[in-house]
């Protein structure tokens, strides 16, 4: 009799764990369907969306874009990261500077290949973006294209000139060879070897080779004695911005070479240089296109400066201008100068100050000329 309870109590908690099984899965999806279902349905733009097969920027899911009483802005990078700490990470602070004081709402789009330039822009514009910035030489073509197909939005191309006026388009540009002449008269009054080095990006792009002949020609302006070791990245637009551990090696061996002053301009590449140099005792390096003390910090015991242009007020100036009405069209040119001296300060000898402020101020005014595209 006890075995027979035994028996039937047994049998009735497998009934009940059955049941249980079959009717607890009808309210939520498991586990699986609902990891699957977050991956769906979110989208985190700076991280994801670098392709056209990816799903429109994310906040759109949050507000609706084209709406009038919204301004939106978003940004779409050039083959590489938001957060290069150098090109596109000024660009994008631009950006979130509209977030900020404009009120805007912005988003990004890292691209992963150059063939999605197009595809990368037109996200936003699908989704009804005020204002598009593309950052970099290199998409020049496809923001005119785009300008065409969507004459409403206003387009901001970082680095990108400007043959002729669009009203829609405007190139932000900058005077590369002035900000490359105050680093390189920089270098040419620090350097002790009198041989100073350049780790570039590709020669491919205009404002690269105007920060090199810029540079040199500085340098030989406070310093006719000094020689160059100056070397362009030898690959194509997809991989020159991206290649530290090229940029590390090309330093070394311009440290090899007796260099003492290397600037660094060529966004990871060149910060692979910048650190490298970080790695030797008494030498100098400058960064480029933002003040890299902030973005670098790496090479904090050898960044005596950088050569900027000041892309993140340039972004914010015309994002602003497109708010009021009053988009200019045509090119806009940005300032450039050279960033804090920061631990350096006491380094860099009043003399050398005095100096390049007499420079910076004649390059101003046109009574210093660089001598690029001359």
């Amino acid at each position: 009799m006890q075995k027979s309870k035994f028996w039937l109590l047994s049998l009735l908690l497998i009934l009940a764990m059955a049941l249980v099984a079959c009717g607890g899965s009808g309210d939520e999806p498991a586990a699986d369907e609902t990891d699957t279902a977050a991956e769906d349905t979110t989208s985190d733009t700076a991280d994801t969306a670098d392709t056209a097969e990816e799903e429109a920027p994310a906040e759109e899911a949050e507000a609706d874009c084209s709406s009038e009483e919204l301004f939106c802005v978003g940004l779409v990078t050039d083959v590489g990261e938001i957060d290069d700490k150098s090109f596109n990470q000024s660009a994008w602070e631009g950006v979130q500077r509209a977030a900020d004081e404009l009120g805007a709402q912005v988003d990004y789009i890292e691209t992963s290949d150059a063939k999605d330039y197009g595809a990368n822009i037109a996200l936003f514009a699908d989704a009804g973006y005020d204002v598009i910035v593309t950052v970099g030489f290199a998409l020049g073509e496809a923001t005119l294209e785009a300008a065409a197909t969507y004459p409403d939005i206003d387009f901001i191309g970082v680095d990108q000139f400007q043959g002729e006026a669009v009203a829609n388009v405007t190139g932000l540009m900058f005077n590369e060879d002035k900000a490359g002449f105050l680093a390189g008269a920089l270098a040419g009054m620090l350097t002790e070897t009198n041989t100073i080095a350049a780790v570039l990006g590709t020669d491919l792009v205009p404002p690269v080779v105007a920060f090199k002949e810029g540079y040199e020609a500085g340098a030989l302006y406070v310093n006719p004695d000094v020689t160059f070791i100056s070397t362009y990245h030898p690959g194509g637009l997809d991989v020159a911005f991206t290649d530290p551990e090229w940029g590390a090696s090309t330093a070394a061996q311009a440290i090899g070479q007796g260099a003492d002053v290397i600037f660094g301009a060529g966004g990871k590449t060149g910060n692979g240089a910048l650190i490298e140099v970080a790695g030797n005792d008494g030498l100098f390096c400058i960064g480029v296109d933002s003040d890299q003390w902030e973005t670098v910090p790496e090479a904090h015991s050898c960044l005596v400066s950088s050569a900027m242009k000041l892309i993140t007020p340039g972004v914010f100036e015309l994002a602003k201008m497109s708010q009021d009405g009053g988009f200019p069209g045509g090119n806009f040119f940005g300032e450039v100068g050279l960033a804090p001296f920061h631990d350096f300060d006491g380094t860099v000898s009043d003399e050398i100050k005095t100096t390049l402020d007499e420079i910076n101020t004649g390059l101003l005014d046109g009574s210093i000329s660089t001598g690029y595209g001359q």
